[in-house]
């Protein structure tokens, strides 16, 4: 059984065609168009067999190599920003758009993209886009654990904490994974959070095409996002993790992932009720220096619009310095609601 019909809405975008960033040669799509728009089948609706012939909409693994969350060129690592219109080289094979909101890009001009990010590069993101220690831009925000930092997703009303160590992002930065999938209209499917923080964002760097520019991979990630079309907190911690797992770590390999089955209830320090599930894969083919097996948790509950949202992480699993469940656990335990979502 494969987890959902396809990757779990929420960080739509109702662009749905004349795809700006199309790259010669990397086949790179549309990122921000979004499932949840086109009338597509809930994401969260019952999972078909795994091997039999996929319901309209459904995911197929597409062709190509396996990789992970990088150098291996399995999937492309997308992040929108609310800010300028410019882009800039991105890391895993990915590219970084900086665009009019999270949702929807701004134009690009012809050649301004690229595969690959370069130090400067790296740099320039993050000064315009990426981390930013007080993520409300200017509001004092405390954590509910002493020493760490807070991480807030403003378009659907959440907040949580991460270790001092972690580097917090923008609150308008949206990242996730892409694949090719030729069943759908733009010919790929992908996953995106908001209110993300990386672990260790350079944990491993390579230059997987020789071209002098290096791509970072972050040890882990964690956000949040919308969870349009779910029935219950369970469906959307069963049907979501593995998607991350996918994306990030195994695309096109879907053998190697494994998932539970049943979500376990929980509730957060802060009395948020909900559901997680985990999702792993093992001994998934690796070619790239940085790649490696993944782990991810889902946690989904609602906001205080009651709308359907979900707390994401996904990490390397299996290497040194692999973040261990107990921290995981103790950032799960912060989730908190925050504020009027944004999010109409």
């Amino acid at each position: 059984m494969w987890p959902g019909q396809q990757p779990p809405g929420g960080e739509q975008n109702p662009q749905a065609q004349n795809n700006p960033y199309q790259q010669p040669g990397y086949q790179q799509p549309n990122p921000y168009q979004q499932p949840g728009y086109q009338q597509q089948p809930n994401p969260y609706a019952q999972q078909p067999q795994w091997g039999a012939p996929a319901p309209v909409g459904a995911p197929t693994p597409p062709p190509g190599s396996g990789g992970g969350g990088g150098g291996g060129n399995r999937t492309k690592l997308v992040a929108i920003v609310a800010a300028s219109a410019v882009v800039v080289a991105a890391a895993v094979t990915g590219f970084l758009v900086l665009g009019g909101d999270d949702d929807e890009p701004a134009p690009v001009s012809k050649g301004s993209t690229g595969p690959s990010v370069s130090g400067s590069a790296s740099a320039s993101a993050s000064s315009s886009a990426g981390t930013d220690d007080n993520p409300r831009n200017g509001e004092t925000e405390k954590p509910t654990i002493a020493g760490w930092k807070v991480v807030v997703n403003p378009k659907w009303g959440i907040a949580f904490d991460v270790p001092a160590d972690w580097e917090v992002q923008s609150p308008g930065l949206s990242q996730g994974f892409e694949w090719e999938d030729k069943k759908k209209s733009d010919g790929y499917d992908r996953i995106l959070q908001g209110g993300t923080a990386e672990f260790k964002s350079k944990w491993c760097s390579v230059d997987s095409d020789k071209d002098g520019k290096v791509e970072d991979t972050a040890l882990a990630m964690v956000g949040s996002k919308g969870a349009e079309g779910a029935k219950s907190t369970d469906e959307i911690a069963i049907n979501t993790p593995a998607w991350w797992v996918f994306g990030g770590y195994t695309e096109p390999d879907k053998k190697s992932i494994t998932f539970d089955k049943k979500a376990t209830p929980f509730t957060t320090a802060s009395g948020v009720k909900g559901s997680y599930a985990w999702a792993q894969s093992t001994n998934t083919p690796q070619k790239g220096k940085c790649d490696s097996d993944g782990k991810a948790i889902t946690f989904g509950f609602k906001n205080s619009n009651s709308d359907y949202v979900s707390w994401n992480l996904y990490g390397a699993k299996g290497v040194k310095d692999e973040l261990p469940k107990a921290t995981i656990m103790q950032i799960l335990s912060t989730v908190r609601l925050h504020g009027t979502p944004t999010q109409n």
